[in-house]
């Protein structure tokens, strides 16, 4: 019986620890729900954003919103020195920043919108007024009594937290007191908050590595303080302002500003002046920031609207490129309907039909590549990248009909865009779109290029005189800058040879380097005329120019 009745004390025992466990973890959950905690992280640095004490959020809930406190340090700045003026906050920040880190460490959530912790293990604070008369201690005996004790715990696993440290005594031996002891704990490589009226200390932070400034903020018109911390300066304490804004007698204020000596004041309007713009400078970064969002989304906008109409071009295209081959069909079809003898008939027929779909294939490369290089922006204001024309035909040139498969001889322009044609005895008057290529253009004469030269009126001396110059120039595989140059130097040959038309082979890739090239050609002196090579030339990859004579 005995052992039934202890069995069944166990099961209670475990069913009440399981039930405090749930009621636990369902308190954690309600509380981070009802203050809009975040789960905490640790790691080598100090770092909180928005954060809030739980308990004045619980209080000015409803009145107003708890203003919050972000600050961060690591392992090479790991003092805070935070002033500023009475009422501000800073005690605040202090006991914020100890509680959280005792949440985060116990499981529970914090209040803040991200919060990372080093592993404490020790929590020291001085904050508050000690004093006891029944233990005879003075306000500062006790802060000195608790300083002593902190000192010997401290190192670099703990979190210290010193509220108005070096007062309670006479103002520069409490300033000397409170540099020597924020060395001491930053020496202790301990992290350490510590909130503070002396200049003496705002300055050892200044200057001091692994320490780093804060205040709170004071509105001058108001003559009341922000609550909201800032990193990077120090605070001014205006201890007199609030004393105005909290009522006492004016006389007492006159006199104390009369009694304030040049340096404490100029010290304090520097300050002022220092808050003021960086103040400004926030409301400048703000309004930067404002409208970088309007230009990021107008050139969003811009971006989808110029997609927008490539995509038309691209139908617009595609319908041209179907148009031209309906119409290619039909006018080999019709040629071949009317040739008579049969045998014939389907030997044309079965030419017409490889030729058609050798002309299908290289005009969708043609058509992907302008396509390609519109897209990319490398074709953009190049009117040399379009559907191919044939564009360099002379009178005496030898050329290939696109609805007759046939070549002939160009007898005379006509206009800009039609020519005449003889084939044998016969002529007729073609289109510039029904010329495929130039087969064999006229050959001019030719010339040395000392002969060129001399011609032109201008004495050349020739390094390799028995060089030829040729007619095309390769220059894949080169930079821009070392493509221009050889480009240059060829184009002064082949002008001082006479030659009439050169071809550049440059390759397609993105466009670069052809835009680059295509861009130096028509403003050359010696180029009469850029256009795109033929099909059987290389298309999009090379480009023929035409030379002045």
């Amino acid at each position: 019986m005995t052992n039934r009745m202890r069995a069944y004390g166990d099961s209670i025992r475990r069913t009440l620890t399981a039930m405090a466990e749930l009621e636990l973890i369902f308190g954690k959950a309600r509380f981070a729900t009802e203050f809009d905690c975040t789960i905490p992280r640790f790691g080598d640095r100090l770092c909180l954003k928005d954060a809030r004490h739980p308990l004045l959020e619980d209080v000015l809930r409803r009145r107003r919103k708890a203003v919050p406190v972000s600050l961060e340090l690591d392992k090479d700045r790991r003092t805070l020195l935070i002033s500023g003026p009475n009422t501000g906050g800073k005690t605040v920040a202090l006991k914020t920043t100890g509680l959280l880190g005792m949440m985060a460490q116990t499981g529970i959530p914090v209040p803040a919108a991200e919060a990372v912790f080093p592993l404490f293990d020790a929590f020291l604070a001085d904050i508050g007024d000690a004093q006891s008369i029944e233990q005879n201690l003075s306000t500062f005996s006790a802060h000195i009594t608790n300083l002593d004790r902190i000192s010997h715990l401290a190192d670099s696993s703990s979190l210290v937290l010193l509220d108005e440290l070096g007062s309670a005594t006479e103002p520069e031996e409490g300033a000397a007191l409170a540099v020597a002891i924020a060395g001491y704990f930053l020496d202790r490589q301990a992290w350490c908050l510590i909130s503070t009226h002396h200049t003496s200390l705002k300055l050892y932070a200044a200057k001091r590595s692994g320490v780093l400034n804060a205040s709170v903020g004071f509105d001058e018109q108001t003559l009341s303080p922000t609550f909201a911390l800032r990193l990077g300066v120090p605070g001014v304490s205006a201890g007199i302002n609030i004393a105005q804004r909290l009522g006492l007698n004016s006389t007492i204020i006159a006199d104390a500003r009369s009694q304030q000596n040049t340096q404490t004041q100029d010290i304090a309007t520097f300050l002022d002046q220092l808050h003021s713009q960086l103040d400004a400078a926030n409301r400048q970064r703000e309004e930067l920031k404002r409208r970088e969002q309007e230009v990021a989304r107008e050139k969003s906008r811009l971006e989808s609207e110029g997609l927008k109409e490539w995509r038309a071009k691209v139908r617009d295209l595609e319908s041209q490129l179907q148009s031209l081959l309906k119409d290619f069909t039909y006018q080999i079809r019709e040629t071949v309907r009317v040739i008579d003898d049969r045998a014939a008939q389907q030997k044309l027929s079965k030419e017409a039909e490889r030729r058609m779909a050798r002309l299908r294939r290289e005009f969708s490369e043609q058509f992907n590549t302008v396509v390609v290089a519109q897209h990319s922006g490398a074709g953009r204001g190049d009117r040399n990248a379009q559907p191919h024309l044939v564009r360099n035909i002379s009178v005496g040139d030898t050329v290939k009909l696109k609805s007759l498969g046939k070549t002939g001889v160009v007898q005379r322009q006509v206009d800009g865009n039609a020519f005449e044609v003889a084939i044998g005895p016969m002529k007729m008057r073609v289109a510039r779109d029904d010329i495929a290529e130039v087969i064999a253009a006229r050959e001019p004469r030719a010339a040395s290029p000392l002969e060129a030269a001399r011609g032109r009126g201008v004495t050349v001396s020739i390094s390799h005189p028995e060089e030829m110059v040729r007619s095309e120039l390769n220059v894949i595989g080169r930079t821009v800058d070392e493509a221009t140059g050889e480009v240059e130097q060829y184009l002064d040959r082949a002008f001082l040879a006479g030659l009439p038309r050169v071809r550049i082979v440059h390759g397609m890739g993105m466009g670069v380097l052809r835009k680059a090239l295509r861009a130096l050609l028509e403003r050359h002196p010696h180029v009469a005329l850029v256009a795109e090579a033929s099909p059987n030339e290389g298309g999009a990859g090379a480009t023929v120019v035409d030379l002045r004579l």
